[in-house]
């Protein structure tokens, strides 16, 4: 019995692991090797998918920071170091996520993160400048305290 190993490892990584063991038991090799490339493949794109996400959360708060500084709060500041943390984490779990791999992604997911901070002022941004590597990943954004 022939699987949809693609479609299998789309839907559910686990339901994936369980019938290439079961395709192991059964003693048909090949069959298990393809599904796991594909549970390989799968579990790399959710990889990417997670990094992009921390990217676009880490700068759209960035941006936010920019556009908003009458609106700074601790809770972007954290939220800034925490995005932060996650990608340098998953560069550390997943070597193939260098910092040239991510200034490969840098243009899309920039434009993703104006698009998610233009939705969260809910206001049209025009001309963003691009953000500088520095201003990711080396800036500090602490909020200052307010003068009485």
């Amino acid at each position: 019995m022939r699987r949809d190993w693609e479609a299998l490892a789309f839907t559910s990584h686990y339901h994936t692991a369980v019938a290439i063991h079961e395709a192991f038991q059964a003693g048909d090799v090949e069959d298990a090797m393809n599904g796991l490339e594909e549970l390989i493949d799968a579990l790399s794109r959710s990889e990417e998918r997670a990094l992009q996400s921390y990217l676009v959360r880490l700068m759209q708060h960035i941006i936010k920071w920019k556009v908003q500084p009458e609106r700074r709060s601790p809770s972007w500041s954290a939220t800034i170091r925490e995005a932060r943390h996650q990608v340098r984490q998953l560069q550390q779990e997943h070597p193939r996520f260098t910092d040239d791999r991510i200034r490969a992604l840098w243009s899309r997911v920039q434009q993703s993160a104006v698009n998610e901070a233009e939705r969260d002022m809910n206001q049209v941004l025009h001309n963003v400048p691009e953000l500088t590597w520095e201003e990711v990943f080396e800036t500090s954004y602490e909020v200052e305290p307010r003068q009485s």
